[in-house]
């Protein structure tokens, strides 16, 4: 399989990366990240998320956030809607507030299903089929995060074989696009490259993307590992925002300036201007008041300085 010749980053920081601040970060800073980041050429960027503020209390805003972004064509701009509830909301508004495409989520480890949310990986589907009909009859793409992928904090590594499980399921119930993600960041090449190949039972190349955590210091390795397989669609975080909560005091998503960094030291068009994105990346820490969770962030940075 031939290396990709150009690459697509979904940059998930507003969301997935911002979700679990505990201090609340306004939705005009969150409005302002999301410009900065089309404006360093991202092309899919994740928004909010259309959940219960009293589970989620940072993403209250999402409609808010959704309403103030002023939108770029080309730009495909995402949600996750867990439920009929989310997607309502999410579709609320005029449609030119509404999401290009919404993400559900299900897990490829029955023990993770049950304690997040509180069902089996078949239920969950069954929770999801009638929000993905809703989404595509109303012209929404759709996307599914699968999660645990490869390893679980309560199973221990997963099998292919469930990967290929929940990938069925979500192709069953109308998903377009899948994440496989190592939702831990325990992941190591060999393992990706399985799970990917599991995936590819029920989804084209074209619509699988790699969304792998650094946890442990493999997301690069695993991105090159998917990238060698033709995987050419990527999640990641500027400034490598959010944490992974199931492993105290670690790293979660990986940072979008090291894979932007890598992918253009192999000669990999991605569209990104990787100094406005570490300008992205510099804003939103600054307002939390932290340096840039990415080794190539802050070399470029200290590079300024001298």
């Amino acid at each position: 399989m031939q290396i990709p010749h150009r690459v697509k980053l979904v940059d998930v920081g507003p969301r997935d990366g911002l979700q679990n601040e505990k201090s609340p970060v306004p939705a005009a800073v969150k409005i302002e990240l999301v410009h900065r980041l089309q404006a360093a050429g991202l092309k899919e960027i994740e928004v909010t998320s259309y959940v219960s503020p009293k589970w989620v209390p940072q993403m209250a805003d999402a409609a808010e956030v959704m309403a103030g972004i002023t939108r770029q064509p080309g730009v495909r701009y995402s949600v996750l809607t867990p439920n009929m509830q989310g997607l309502e909301a999410a579709l609320s508004g005029p449609r030119e507030r509404w999401p290009d495409e919404i993400v559900v989520f299900a897990a490829a480890s029955e023990a993770f299903s049950q304690r997040n949310i509180n069902c089996s990986i078949a239920e969950s589907m069954a929770r999801f089929a009638p929000v993905v009909a809703a989404a595509r009859a109303a012209g929404i793409h759709v996307r599914g995060a699968m999660s645990c992928t490869v390893g679980c904090p309560y199973e221990g590594e997963i099998a292919p074989e469930r990967v290929a499980y929940l990938a069925g399921l979500m192709k069953g119930i109308g998903v377009q696009r899948v994440d496989v993600a190592d939702t831990i960041g325990v992941g190591t090449p060999l393992q990706v490259k399985k799970a990917i190949q599991a995936t590819l039972q029920h989804f084209d190349l074209a619509d699988i993307s790699g969304h792998f955590h650094d946890t442990y210091g493999q997301a690069l390795a695993n991105t090159l590992a998917a990238l060698e397989m033709g995987v050419w669609n990527f999640q990641s975080s500027v400034a490598g925002l959010g944490g992974c909560p199931y492993a105290k005091g670690a790293t979660g998503n990986v940072a979008s300036e090291d894979v932007v960094y890598m992918l253009q030291g192999m000669g990999i068009e991605t569209g990104i201007d990787l100094e406005k994105l570490v300008d992205a990346g510099k804003f939103i820490s600054d307002f939390l008041g932290r340096q840039p969770n990415s080794r190539a962030a802050t070399a470029l940075l200290n590079k300024r300085l001298v």
